[in-house]
């Protein structure tokens, strides 16, 4: 899978940029605040419908425009689709696949797959369980399309299920009776839900937890093993069948409905999971160094990306401004994975960042303009970067 082309219109810093792109490996170059990591941006908003620096699409707008357009053609076995995603804060956004219109937006969903590293990545390790669980969930998207519903569905039952406990915590109708009635029907509607996408997220976990061991030996081979444990609300062994676990959701939202109530909020279900992050025998969270964390959060991003892979949909890799960021052996580790990639995509301030094996195709991006510079050979990727 690559891209072939890349068309913005009112995207962040670009009022327009037009870039045509090839198998291998691609570089900008620029300097910080051009609009390199902007493009970057939008390729996997394409492929994720969400942005990796911010929640909501409103930032995503050039000031003074009323919406965005993200385009590109994307190639997959021979295949041609271009993708246009019209981004339109505060109305439903559009989709079109090969200038028709979809039904939503997740209809998408699949055409392109994305394997996205930044800075923000530290947050995995270091930030919140809501930084997790979005990184399974995106990625178990990029894997199974069709749970773009199963997640949007939960959401949407999860909020009306809050509201309704607000309501009852803030005495504005009976706690009981109607109430609870009421409560009752969308205490089944959350558990179907997220049975299944609990059962996704345990699935994916399993399957996840050993490219990920084995990255990041390689890349941190002197730190102690890691390990990846998902930790859900739900007491005890789990079942890996929705089936089997809706029963368990609708049990524990029983015994929890008192307290729920009493503090108008939904303390069960795949909203308070988390994936559990070890580092030998403790969490990683607080106790692994900064090196071991960037290890970790690259680790994960190895394991995703072989993991897709594996699926047989070997996504676009995207390196955002991270090679400033990691040692000598990180660099080469990554390197090592992205020079054997279909279509890498490498943003960087300074040239001299990139590991001399990912030179190929080379733009610089400065004062609104994107040129295409003289391309460089690829090296071997056992030379040597940058201290």
């Amino acid at each position: 899978m690559h891209l072939r082309r890349l068309a913005v219109a009112d995207f962040r810093s670009w009022q327009r940029a037009e870039l045509d792109l090839e198998p291998g490996v691609t570089v900008l170059v620029g300097p910080n605040g051009v609009g390199k990591t902007n493009l970057v941006e939008a390729v996997g908003y394409l492929a994720t419908l969400g942005s990796h620096r911010v929640a909501g699409d409103a930032p995503l707008i050039r000031r003074g425009a009323e919406r965005a357009v993200v385009r590109a053609t994307v190639v997959n076995e021979g295949r041609e689709l271009t993708v246009e995603l019209e981004i339109a804060p505060g109305r439903a956004n559009r989709a079109r696949v090969n200038r028709a219109p979809v039904a939503r937006p997740r209809d998408v969903l699949g055409i392109l797959r994305t394997v996205l590293f930044a800075p923000e990545d530290l947050a995995l390790v270091r930030g919140d369980p809501a930084e997790r669980r979005r990184f399974l969930d995106d990625l178990l998207v990029a894997r199974r399309p069709r749970f773009a519903a199963v997640r949007a569905d939960y959401d949407r039952v999860l909020r009306q299920r809050s509201a309704l406990l607000k309501t009852a915590r803030n005495g504005a109708r009976s706690s009981t009776g109607a109430d609870l009635r009421t409560l009752d029907v969308w205490d089944g509607h959350l558990a179907r839900h997220g049975a299944a996408l609990l059962a996704g997220r345990l699935e994916l976990v399993a399957g996840l937890a050993a490219p990920a061991v084995d990255a990041f030996a390689e890349v941190a081979p002197s730190s102690e093993p890691i390990a990846l444990v998902y930790r859900s609300s739900l007491e005890g062994d789990l079942p890996a069948d929705a089936d089997d676990l809706e029963p368990m959701l609708l049990d524990a939202l029983l015994r929890v409905r008192r307290q729920e109530v009493e503090r108008g909020v939904c303390l069960v279900g795949p909203h308070r999971d988390d994936l559990d992050l070890r580092l030998g025998e403790g969490p990683a969270k607080g106790y692994a160094s900064h090196g071991e964390s960037w290890a970790l959060a690259l680790a994960l991003r190895l394991a995703s990306y072989r993991l897709l892979c594996a699926d047989g949909a070997e996504p676009v890799l995207i390196l955002d401004d991270v090679f400033a960021e990691l040692d000598d052996r990180r660099r080469r580790a990554l390197a090592g994975v992205a020079a054997r990639a279909e279509q890498v995509l490498v943003t960087a301030a300074v040239a001299d960042d990139v590991p001399a094996g990912l030179t190929g195709v080379r733009f610089a991006v400065n004062g609104g303009r994107i040129e295409h510079l003289v391309d460089v050979p690829p090296q071997s990727t056992t030379s040597a970067p940058r201290a």
